[in-house]
Formats: structure tokens, C-alpha cells, sequence
């Protein structure tokens, strides 16, 4: 499938989607991103188990996405803000959860994690930025 394409879907089909590694530094990228796509519609759920149990975005940060699984229901699109390295635990658990996609941000890549979640099912986008791809896809 033609990567625009698949990006294209991902985001098109996705309701509720896990911030994994989101801040509450308005500075941090996963801030950002995070409020990006809180104000495009998205329901955004954090992730950060510093911060569980906070509130942000309009809904509670979690410690995890088993946490965010049980108490928020079906995520639809994992958005992992993680290194590269640590990148293949939170792709786990997203396939443990039923989560329908993947996404690791910028600069993160883990090809291995990857191949398992598209072995389970799961739509992966690599190295990208979702508040980048909306708008450059006219979304």
C-alpha cells in the first residue's frame, strides 16, 4: 500500500488515540502533537506514569495503555513519543490491547517492533509526525 495512503487511512478512521510519552511541558513536542490533534477532533488520551491521574486534554493521563484499555475502552491508534529503544515495549502492549495502529513519531524507528505489529494486525507508521502528515494530506 502506497504510504500516503495507509497514513491517509490511519488518520482518517481513528476516534481515540494514546499519547504514549506525553508531557505536561508546553515546550515538549508530545505536548504539542497532543493538542494538535485534541483540537482536530481527536479524543486524546495521555499517557505518562509520572502524571496518571492527572488531567489533560479533557480526559485523565494514564500510566499505561493497559490502564487506558480498561478505563477509556478501544484505542485506535497508538502515538508512541518514546526512544527508539524503547519503542518495542509500547508496540507490544499496543498489540496486547487491540489497538488498530502505530505510530512512532520522529526520529523513531524500531524495525523489528514494527514487523510484530504488522504480524498481529496492526497499520505501523515510522519516523513520522502526525501533526505534519494532517495538514500536508489536506486532513
Amino acid at each position: 500500500m502506497n504510504e500516503d495512503r495507509l497514513i491517509h487511512g490511519i488518520l482518517t478512521a481513528a476516534k481515540t488515540v494514546a499519547v504514549v510519552g506525553w508531557s505536561p511541558k508546553p515546550d515538549r513536542p508530545s505536548h504539542g502533537v497532543a493538542a494538535f490533534l485534541a483540537a482536530r477532533g481527536y479524543r486524546v488520551i495521555p499517557v505518562n506514569p509520572g502524571q496518571a491521574g492527572q488531567q489533560a486534554l479533557g480526559a485523565t493521563v494514564r500510566a499505561s495503555l493497559a490502564e487506558v484499555a480498561q478505563m477509556d475502552g478501544t484505542v485506535d491508534l497508538v502515538d508512541i513519543f518514546r526512544r527508539s529503544e524503547e519503542a518495542g515495549a509500547v508496540v507490544d502492549e499496543a498489540i496486547a490491547i487491540g489497538a488498530k495502529a502505530v505510530w512512532m513519531q520522529l526520529g523513531v524507528i524500531d524495525e523489528a517492533a514494527a514487523a510484530r505489529a504488522r504480524e498481529a494486525g496492526l497499520d505501523v507508521v515510522m519516523n513520522r509526525c502526525p501533526a505534519i502528515e494532517i495538514p500536508r494530506l489536506g486532513l
